[in-house]
């Protein structure tokens, strides 16, 4: 089934010649199901490559999924083209009276400052208020996943004394969790952050519980049913050569940085790495899309209402 996006995206040339079924905004909907609506609030800096990540795996489900790009009513992006925003994206005020079967924020560059200093927090704690009624479940990425468990449950992040930065195995602590059904016993997930947050301050009775978690790196699927949510503390989405274009751009701009871990064969930064997480990618969107399908309610108005 194809992913439906706005027409004209750089995402579409990408998804099309990977095999990725995708409509766009002229051709008809199909009339026995509704679309699933999902909405994209993307923090991420390269907005394109974000896109073309994340509707890669939304367009490999078996279903027809509407896609809405959104971002922060109040803040200019740095580093995306005016007339790429202006033509894809809506502000956050303009959408905020619809209803979404699915909502993704994504991480941000943001993670060493406070939450309370981030420039746009004010109205990212609204957006998180606001998939509370307006949206039907939430998958939050990096620092989304931060910030919403700093929102909800007011869990506190600690700066690490080196970068998390690598392809590390993670482990499932809830088998039977339905988001992690058909994941191999360890399962390989790219992490690039600066900051963590722990187990042990995820409040008693809150209902929080970890899908999946990595001796090195901790915490990195966590299930909030109170509100509706996954959060992703790591990059499941990324792709093959992401994190190898963060580790040459810093070592560029003289920042100080340790090859990844476990990416490069041998650890050598000469050889092509190995996607060891595709898979993986493709099963947890595809389990929350299908949760999502199985549950949101037939008609969008409902959504927020009937849970």
């Amino acid at each position: 089934m194809p992913i439906r996006i706005p027409n004209g995206l750089p995402a579409v040339a990408a998804l099309e010649t990977e095999g990725v079924m995708v409509m766009d905004d002229e051709q008809p909907v199909w009339e026995h199901k509704r679309p699933l609506r999902f909405g994209l609030l993307n923090l991420m800096p390269n907005k394109i490559k974000t896109e073309i990540q994340i509707a890669r795996l939304l367009g490999a489900t078996p279903l027809q999924i509407e896609l809405t790009l959104i971002k922060i009513t109040h803040y200019s992006p740095k580093n995306t083209p005016t007339d790429h925003l202006v033509s894809f994206y809506h502000d956050w005020a303009e959408v905020r009276a619809q209803k979404f079967d699915g909502f993704i924020v994504t991480g941000a560059p943001v993670e060493t400052l406070p939450f309370d200093k981030v420039s746009y927090w004010d109205e990212l704690v609204k957006i998180f208020d606001w998939t509370q009624t307006n949206v039907h479940s939430c998958l939050n990425i990096c620092w989304g996943a931060q910030a919403a468990m700093h929102r909800f449950h007011g869990m506190p992040k600690y700066e690490l004394s080196k970068k998390a930065f690598g392809v590390f195995p993670h482990y499932s602590m809830e088998a039977r969790s339905p988001y992690l059904q058909g994941f191999s016993d360890e399962v390989h997930i790219p992490v690039s952050r600066w900051t963590e947050m722990r187990s042990a301050d995820i409040p008693p009775n809150s209902g929080v519980s970890v899908l999946m978690e990595s001796p090195e790196t901790g915490m990195c699927l966590v299930h909030d049913p109170k509100h509706h949510s996954l959060h992703m503390f790591n990059h499941i989405e990324y792709d093959s050569y992401t994190l190898a274009d963060e580790y040459f751009r810093d070592r560029a701009s003289g920042r100080e940085i340790d090859v990844p871990k476990h990416y490069f064969p041998d650890d050598s930064d000469k050889l092509a790495p190995t996607n060891r997480w595709r898979g993986h990618a493709h099963l947890l969107f595809g389990n929350w899309i299908a949760q999502i399908y199985q549950t949101t309610p037939t008609e969008v108005s409902r959504i927020g209402i009937d849970r």
